[in-house]
């Protein structure tokens, strides 16, 4: 699985159509603030214990107070209460105790990305039982009786991540391994195993396991994943019986395939080989409800398999969309679902087990919103000019005709591997509501499709990738219902990179750019990636370039050292707090840009890190966008813009 840098034989659930929006109804618009007004939903992170013991209620994450925080929702209907008083960063449920209604929740401080772990008491009373200053800590899940949890913290060295073992009363712990250069993924349930990855190269790693009962050589980690050649790993689970391991590999051919490892014979066997990627495998916690998500051309299809009958769960009153998350309550009878679709937001829905039934929890979309005037993307594809086939999501305004043509906006994702994919995005669609088709571009490089694919762009970034990019506009031109005429370019993180780099190094190829918190100095950033990065530094290295041996590339390929070129309209956002684009690399870009005499708007969040959660922030940016492509993409660029424009935001 590639480092977000600055981001199956049995019946699927099926993914959410491409259908064309109905535009019928009368076209009805929407500000910035009526659709980030749709709550944000998430699930708990832990399987067995999202669910509170007596099944009343499942723990979820809301922003409905602004920020997100972690609730309690009940299961049988009804209002979700507050459980995190949050109101910078975020809070997020890891799931219930086992044996009492105490609640676990990671939480950072404004974005810094430095989780500590907090317990809630039945009382209400919150303790941080992660102390210190500058570390990270990550939960990796409960032991079998509920007497013990695992936890990950780089306190010791903010290079690496031991693993611990606490008391589930007290929270007294102890060491079980100390780590010198493995990311630490999962401990059977049994306490007895830990799996353990290391990425040598972008496209090339191991998976071990180590034995944390045994002593001396024989707790040394042991090397389960020998090969030839190069090959990617990942760590998915433990079967709930500890007696196997399943973890994903690209070794046997272009996509991520599930093997298991048996724990005591070493031996290997496929469990999922599919036509695209598996991107997770978990079970219910007696392991007799097996879930597999598959990555399929940017949608998520998802399996719930009652392994004692071998036959999947057929799920009934779901809307067309996709099922991304799965957790089971504590007798194996209900599943909670987070059910997502282009139009609709993440919304919780609860399954019977025994007969697939559903239920409704959550409706997260602005009830001011009709999702009729919401538009289903469609996943389109154009060859560029060697002949690769390059995909992308397409959204496609209610209003836009052959005589009604839509400026566009080429999207371009973060990573600089990550891909775009479907869902309900407020901010794609506050900018599609208003008259802008959008482009979700997923150029060489992106993952989901292979990894031929996805290693194209491996020490030629910005240049193969930005090809991609640029070559997207004369394919939008070539849809009658686009004005090829007026064409943005808009990302974040690694897609902010590739906004200043189009304008830097193919300065008539966009019209205007809108660069989100991007890279645009590699050298200071690969120099100042945060030390809890060592595990992965050299594969980033490997895949980007070694800022201690390479700099004359890093030098030619980072748009700070060509800004003079830059001649289109710039706006530009920056989260104060981010870890991983520090604030000068948006800073100095606007000041060499400005001194271009180019118009060049930045708005910079205190509260923010790398991205922007609190919703005041981002109904702040979705305006800003708008804002910016009515001024200068698609008018004359003659309005006033406005204060916050060229102010902190607050």
């Amino acid at each position: 699985m590639r480092p977000l840098m600055w981001a199956a034989g049995a019946i699927a659930i099926a993914a959410f159509g491409l259908s064309a929006c109905n535009r019928a109804a009368p076209h009805q618009e929407y500000t910035a603030a009526q659709f980030h007004e749709t709550l944000q939903h998430g699930i708990s992170a832990n399987g067995p214990y999202a669910f509170s013991q007596d099944g009343a209620t499942v723990l979820i994450s809301s922003d409905a107070s602004g920020v997100i925080n972690t609730y309690a929702l009940p299961t049988a209907g009804g209002d979700a209460t507050a459980l995190t008083e949050l109101t910078a960063g975020a809070a997020r449920p890891l799931g219930y105790f086992p044996n009492d209604g105490r609640v676990l929740y990671a939480a950072d401080v404004g974005g810094n990305e430095l989780d500590h772990l907090y317990v809630r008491g039945e009382d209400g009373q919150v303790r941080d039982i992660t102390p210190g200053e500058r570390l990270r800590a990550n939960f990796l899940g409960w032991s079998a009786d509920g007497a013990t949890f695992y936890v990950t913290t780089n306190e010791r060295d903010p290079s690496w991540f031991d693993l611990y073992a606490y008391n589930a009363t007290d929270f007294s712990r102890r060491l079980l391994f100390q780590n010198t250069g493995h990311f630490v993924d999962a401990v059977s349930r049994d306490g007895r195993w830990a799996a353990l990855r290391r990425e040598t190269s972008s496209s090339n790693g191991d998976v071990y396991v180590v034995d944390l009962n045994a002593t001396g050589a024989a707790r040394a980690p042991r090397l389960i994943t020998q090969h030839t050649g190069n090959a990617a790993f990942a760590v998915f689970t433990f079967t709930p019986d500890s007696t196997a391991l399943i973890y994903g590999t690209d070794e046997h051919g272009e996509f991520r395939q599930a093997w298991s490892y048996n724990l005591s014979t070493q031996a290997k066997a496929p469990v999922i080989e599919a036509e695209w990627d598996v991107q997770s495998l978990t079970f219910s916690n007696s392991g007799r409800y097996r879930v597999t998500s598959i990555n399929a051309d940017g949608s998520t299809q998802t399996t719930i398999l009652d392994t004692q009958s071998n036959n999947a769960v057929a799920l009934s009153g779901l809307p067309n969309a996709d099922v991304t998350a799965v957790r089971f309550n504590r007798d194996e009878t209900q599943a909670a679902l987070l059910v997502v679709s282009d139009t609709s937001p993440p919304d919780i829905y609860m399954a019977d087990l025994a007969n697939g039934q559903t239920r409704r929890l959550t409706t997260a979309l602005n009830p001011d919103i009709s999702e009729d005037m919401l538009v289903n993307a469609e996943v389109t594809r154009f060859a560029a000019r060697d002949g690769v086939q390059v995909p992308g999501i397409l959204y496609r305004p209610r209003t836009a005709t052959a005589e009604n043509k839509a400026p566009a906006v080429v999207f371009v994702h973060g990573g600089p591997g990550d891909q775009s994919r479907r869902g309900y995005n407020p901010t794609v669609q506050h900018l599609v509501n208003h008259g802008y088709a959008v482009y979700l571009i997923n150029n060489r490089g992106s993952s989901g499709y292979g990894k031929t694919f996805y290693h194209m762009d491996d020490r030629r970034h910005g240049e193969v990738d930005l090809a991609d990019v640029v070559e997207s506009r004369a394919y939008l031109s070539s849809l009658d219902w686009i004005d090829g005429s007026n064409v943005a370019i808009m990302g974040g993180s690694y897609g902010g990179y590739m906004v200043a780099a189009a304008l830097a190094f193919q300065p008539e190829a966009f019209d205007v750019g809108i660069n989100l918190y991007g890279v645009t100095n590699w050298p200071r950033t690969l120099l100042s990636v945060p030390a809890y990065w060592a595990a992965q530094r050299q594969r980033l290295y490997d895949e980007l370039g070694d800022p201690n041996t390479d700099v004359e590339r890093m030098t030619r390929i980072s748009p700070y050292f060509h800004a003079e070129n830059i001649r289109r309209p710039l706006l530009v956002l920056q989260g104060l707090n981010d870890p991983r684009v520090l604030p000068p690399e948006s800073e100095e870009i606007v000041a060499k840009v400005r001194a271009n005499n180019v118009p060049v708007e930045y708005i910079a969040f205190p509260d923010e890190g790398h991205g922007f959660q609190r919703r005041a922030n981002r109904i702040t940016a979705s305006e800003a966008y708008l804002s910016f492509l009515d001024r200068y993409l698609v008018g004359d660029g003659t309005a006033p813009a406005p204060a916050s424009g060229e102010q902190p935001a607050n």
